[in-house]
């Protein structure tokens, strides 16, 4: 079971982002894989360290954390639209997002189990749009997905070099990706690390590159994804799959592939969080007797009961006729909205009826006073 995450970090509900970002740089540098080499224990803290704060430095991911807890961590969705999930999420991945923030600083050397997975450059992410209607949102829906992304070469299986050849250790990093510059001034000395000019960070040189894909260790490639989609997204809502983004160069890990859900609009319908809207005309004589009214529905139609007197603009709720709330069970419902319909044409008995109707029928009631009015009145 998952600690909180503001106890894995020692701060309080209320820490700041600089509080959360120094809690995290203090646990990170204690249980750095290169301070613990081949202590299991110490990279299973530092990637739990890392997992909290990617989480509660995020403003809209800390907001989604706090109301739900792990289950808005986990689920890799957001109420605004972000998902947050951290299924495989591993220790590479937790090396790379401290080497982001804190990349800069040279604390301790990184030459070791930071620099040995540096050289591997990962790919880029993917994105794709998906449109998906009311009725495929309501129930959940499979969907094929046909990707043009960059797989690893079958030629070189990834590496970028021909076929019997090996890419060598870049001579001027020895295989780290980086080279480390010292500065000596009146203050000290200054270390600073940055990417290697000769290898692009990698750590290896190509000699001899594949012909196939010319020394990059990948190709462009298509592949059909079948996603299942649950029942209750809402537009902006996306889905992480992990490792289904373009590969990276000369054999690194791939990017992860974002499904962004995009809603169609509705001609009948339109939604209000988990509730839907709908306008419905009724004749002026079921208004005013009552009566009932056949209503469409997602899954077909309803029977509503209109009772006598019911004026223009009344909305009426249709329970759990609604969308299904996406980390539940439970279901929203129905607004329809009755509007009288006043018919352009009248046929010659129907324009009889309606004036005797009016020669009998009450006065329609007037306005009540206003504010000023009845201060007035009081004076008189």
């Amino acid at each position: 079971m998952k600690r909180d995450y503001y106890e894995v970090l020692g701060v309080e509900k209320t820490a700041t982002e600089d509080e959360i970002k120094k809690a995290y740089r203090k646990r990170a540098l204690e249980f750095h894989p290169d301070r613990n080499p081949g202590d299991h224990s110490a990279e299973e803290k530092f990637k739990e360290a890392t997992e909290a704060y990617e989480i509660l430095h995020d403003q809209d991911k800390r907001s989604r954390y706090d109301r739900f807890g792990h289950a808005a961590a986990d689920g890799g969705f957001g109420a605004g639209g972000a998902g947050v999930g951290f299924e495989g999420f591993d220790l590479s991945d937790a090396l790379r997002a401290f080497m982001r923030d804190f990349g800069g600083d040279d604390f301790f050397g990184f030459g070791g189990a930071a620099a040995g997975r540096r050289g591997a450059r990962q790919g880029q992410n993917l994105q794709v749009r998906l449109s998906l209607t009311l009725e495929e949102i309501a129930k959940g829906v499979s969907k094929k997905i046909r990707l043009k992304r960059l797989n690893s070469c079958d030629q070189c299986r990834g590496s970028g070099a021909k076929p019997g050849t090996e890419p060598t250790t870049c001579p001027d990093c020895g295989g780290a990706g980086q080279v480390r510059q010292v500065q000596r001034s009146l203050l000290g000395q200054f270390v600073t690390v940055a990417a290697c000019r000769r290898c692009g960070g990698l750590g290896s040189a190509v000699n001899d590159p594949c012909p196939t894909c010319r020394g990059e260790g990948r190709v462009q490639g298509t592949e059909t994804l079948s996603v299942d989609i649950p029942a209750g997204v809402a537009e902006g809502n996306f889905i992480p799959i992990h490792g289904k983004g373009h590969v990276g160069l000369q054999g690194g890990p791939p990017g992860d592939l974002v499904i962004l859900i995009h809603e169609k609009p509705h001609e009948v319908f339109e939604r209000h969080g988990d509730d839907l809207f709908c306008d419905v005309a009724i004749p002026f004589t079921t208004a005013a007797l009552g009566g009932k009214v056949e209503v469409p529905t997602l899954g077909g139609s309803a029977r509503l009961d209109v009772p006598a007197g019911t004026q223009s603009h009344k909305v009426f709720r249709l329970r759990n006729q609604g969308i299904r709330h996406l980390h539940s069970n439970r279901s929203g419902d129905e607004l329809v909205r009755v509007r009288v319909w006043t018919p352009k044409k009248l046929s010659s008995d129907e324009k009889k009826l309606l004036e005797k109707l009016a020669e009998i029928q009450d006065e329609p009631p007037r306005p009540g006073k206003g504010i000023f009015e009845k201060i007035r009145d009081s004076f008189r």
